[in-house]
């Protein structure tokens, strides 16, 4: 089977659009609230799908085609280093935990931007808890795989023969 650069953008956009939906599933239907790294981690799938989703209505050719693909890699490549992040904080051990801090909303509406990703991106003990597992490993764990398989799938399609 062969696809077009199209539909490849376009596969990225889809799948994209499936990990949200499995993640408003899990919030809204499994009760698990999200952690400002989690939060975090969709803002990348969103940003992923999004460029993904107008390069498939746009159909880039050519060079046009490799700097589109290189764009949706690095924004999945953002989102895989936040989960990369969330699963070290998950593993350290009790006592090197950081604090659970204010919530993110809080945050937002009383702190300046940079000071809010300085405080999210150190992780607090939310950040550390582990809510959900499947096969034994969880979410971000989960989520940093579906970021590389994006990255990957995303170059593939720049740099693949027409």
């Amino acid at each position: 089977m062969h696809l077009s650069r199209r539909q490849g953008f376009a596969a990225i956009a889809a799948t994209c659009a499936a990990a949200m939906g499995f993640a408003l599933y899990a919030q809204h239907g499994l009760g698990l609230e999200p952690c400002p790294l989690c939060i975090f981690q969709r803002v990348g799938i969103i940003a992923t799908g999004v460029l993904a989703g107008v390069f498939a209505v746009f159909n880039p050719q050519r060079l046009a085609a490799k700097l589109a693909g290189v764009l949706v890699a690095l924004a999945a490549l953002a989102g895989g280093a936040v989960s990369a992040w969330h699963v070290y904080l998950q593993h350290l051990p009790k006592d090197q935990v950081p604090a659970c801090g204010p919530g993110l909303d809080f945050m937002l509406e009383t702190l300046p931007l940079s000071q809010v990703l300085a405080t999210v991106f150190k992780g607090s003990g939310e950040c550390a808890e582990i809510g959900w597992t499947f096969l034994g490993q969880s979410m971000p764990f989960w989520t940093g795989l579906l970021f590389i398989a994006l990255i990957a799938t995303a170059l593939w399609n720049a740099f693949r023969k027409a």
